[in-house]
């Protein structure tokens, strides 16, 4: 007989397992995971160590699947008894509310530029799934910018996306195209041959687009090429002199930037015109701009399918938690669909 998944929260160096109902979100695409747990207190006491900004664990019978903080503390009394409600979300909770600190700094790489966002905001377990740390030859950060906003433009000039994994490291990477499917999830017509309870399959053309072009600039880097003219203070001056006139002036700058620059991308199953445009402001080179034009275009036509599927138990068939970046093999005969899908 198998043993049942238990769901355990870690709180104060106790363990909570008997919840009337819990939800755990685990979602790639969204910046902190949240979850829900109520619970009966038969003892009719509550938790002293249940207070919000708490640390917690949760864990799938001997499986952290998450690491956060309680956002939300409910305490309920009634003639039933005491109900305690907790709610929160993950780690990266902190860098979605939080702004990120204010600094310029040139010449870091994607390492070093996250470390620099998130540190000071207790984020100390990163890992970079990505190969070629080329530097980044300015960062800039406004005052206010969130922590995670920042976090994301870093990553997006390098195609690259943040997420949290469940012991609480933060992974900056994307999704691996060679991992083989954990699983295939059948709807058929015929009796026994499905393996899911429900299968909804939704497409939508809103935030699609035809063609998507990203505008930006480079700001002046030293020693582009650029001529150079030696002026000779010594020499008497002639007439009125201008230093932004004459040919022998024009690109006497050692810094040149780049105001002009963009990149566009099509999706072919767009049926008709649809344009977008997106300002990016100062990035590196053409490089990072076909970069962040490539990820944009790739969230719009994510944003245009969606296909949710309910199981029975959190786990695969192998016996494998359910998580994000998973591969799946969706079989369905109603809606037609045979294809390898990203959790």
């Amino acid at each position: 007989m198998p043993t049942p998944d238990d769901i355990t929260l870690l709180l104060g160096g106790r363990q909570y397992s008997q919840w009337q109902r819990y939800r755990i979100d685990s979602d790639f695409l969204k910046g902190a995971d949240a979850w829900q747990l109520q619970l009966g207190l038969p003892d009719q006491v509550f938790p002293v160590d249940a207070v919000r900004g708490a640390p917690v664990k949760v864990k799938v019978r001997d499986e952290v699947v998450l690491t956060g903080r309680i956002d939300s503390v409910r305490r309920d009394v009634s003639r039933k008894g005491l109900v305690l409600q907790l709610s929160g979300r993950d780690l990266a909770a902190i860098l979605v509310d939080c702004a990120a600190p204010i600094f310029s700094a040139r010449q870091l790489t994607l390492d070093e530029g996250i470390a620099a966002i998130v540190r000071p905001l207790g984020i100390t377990r990163i890992r970079i799934q990505a190969q070629g740390m080329t530097r980044h030859d300015s960062i800039h950060l406004e005052p206010g910018e969130r922590a995670w906003d920042a976090l994301v433009k870093l990553a997006s000039g390098r195609g690259l996306w943040p997420w949290m994994d469940p012991d609480g490291t933060l992974v900056i990477g994307g999704p691996d195209y060679t991992a083989p499917p954990v699983a295939t999830l059948v709807l058929s017509r015929e009796p026994g041959k499905s393996n899911v309870m429900s299968l909804s399959d939704t497409r939508n053309i809103q935030g699609c687009y035809s063609e998507l072009t990203v505008l930006a600039q480079s700001h002046a880097l030293p020693g582009e090429g650029e001529k150079f003219a030696v002026v000779d203070v010594s020499a008497p001056l002639e007439g009125d002199v201008s230093v932004d006139d004459g040919p022998d002036m024009a690109d006497t700058s050692g810094e040149t930037g780049h105001y002009n620059r963009s990149h566009t991308e099509h999706d072919p199953t767009v049926p008709y015109y649809r344009p977008q445009i997106i300002i990016t402001g100062d990035i590196d080179n053409r490089q990072q701009l076909e970069y962040k034009a490539r990820k944009a275009m790739a969230d719009a036509r994510l944003s245009g399918l969606d296909i949710i599927a309910q199981v029975s138990g959190h786990r695969t068939p192998s016996g494998e938690l359910w998580k994000p970046g998973q591969r799946v093999r969706v079989v369905s005969e109603p809606h037609g669909i045979d294809a390898v899908y990203f959790l």
